[in-house]
């Protein structure tokens, strides 16, 4: 398995509860948007503690970059990784993920489950490609959104969310159903990418089963 200490370059908090790591960014190294690779902390204790995050970067970037969800009351990797600060080290391995863009398409995220959708989104602007796609981003309160500029001033419109646990006039209210896909999506006849929580997930592969899409036209990663 191919291994990399990397060291921190910087670190910023970007919600109550998530942090952007950039990292730096081993010789060669490349990954398609929307991939994964194991990391862990490079301490004696740490090192061998590995868990999966997603590339929010892009290949042309000078550095790696990770935006992760921090979980300080659960004695993890997340709650070790939020003291950490520049010039601490990372080991980053090999890269794997199962969602990779396939083409236009209707791209459902809930809480961290965004982090594959950013470098997807990020490329495609860079290409020049973001045109017919639609982001659906499920999260409990507004504080919890990811990134809510970057999304907007990329997806206008197509940009929706909808919130669990807080009513606003601007944001959908509720949880995800098929009576909200109808009436949000409008034509199905397209890719749909699913990323979150897997009770999330197996709601919405139920749920989209019933408005007609089938598995080939579903990428899923929990």
């Amino acid at each position: 398995m191919e291994e990399h200490t990397v060291k921190i370059i910087s670190t910023d908090d970007l919600t109550h509860d998530v942090k952007r790591y950039r990292v730096e960014k081993p010789s060669g190294y490349t990954f398609v948007p929307g991939q994964a690779t194991d990391l862990s902390i490079n301490t004696h204790q740490l090192k061998n503690k590995k868990r999966p995050f997603t590339f929010t970067g892009l290949n042309s970037d000078p550095y790696l970059e990770f935006i992760i969800k921090i979980y300080p009351s659960h004695n993890g990797v997340t709650k070790e990784l939020d003291s950490l600060k520049p010039g601490d080290e990372l080991i980053v391995r090999d890269v794997w993920g199962a969602i990779t863009y396939r083409g236009t398409g209707v791209f459902i995220a809930g809480g961290a489950g965004i982090t594959p959708f950013i470098s997807i989104f990020r490329d495609l602007q860079s290409r020049d490609e973001l045109e017919g796609n639609m982001l659906i981003f499920a999260n409990k309160t507004e504080a919890d959104i990811i990134q809510p500029d970057e999304f907007r001033n990329m997806l206008g419109d197509n940009f929706i969310n909808i919130l669990s646990e807080e009513k606003l006039s601007n944001y959908h209210h509720g949880m995800i159903n098929e009576e909200f896909l109808r009436s949000t999506v409008g034509d199905f006849n397209r890719q749909f990418y699913l990323c979150g929580p897997p009770p999330m997930m197996n709601a919405l592969k139920k749920q989209l089963a019933n408005l007609g899409i089938e598995k080939e036209s579903l990428t899923v990663e929990f």
